[in-house]
């Protein structure tokens, strides 16, 4: 939804985050962050500091690909 932003985190294993529709700002590691739009596909190294913020009026969605497949083992929050 607008406004919304998930819990800092990393994962143990490889992502992408598959922008499908709407706006938002992505935090990767200690880069910057950045817009993405739908159509982009940002790559999250394993371990690294996470997060995505929707900044859009429409709800933002996307798909998280994990390599290997997620399990909340892998996750673990920095907040």
């Amino acid at each position: 939804e607008p406004g919304v932003t998930t819990q800092l985190h990393q994962l143990s294993v490889y992502e992408w985050y598959v922008i499908e529709s709407g706006l938002g700002l992505v935090q990767v590691g200690d880069d910057a962050p950045f817009a993405v739009v739908a159509g982009d596909t940002v790559s999250v190294p394993k371990h690294a500091a996470q997060r995505i913020t929707n900044t859009g009026h429409e709800d933002l969605c996307f798909l998280c690909v994990c390599t290997p497949r997620f399990s909340q083992e892998c996750y673990t929050s920095l907040e």
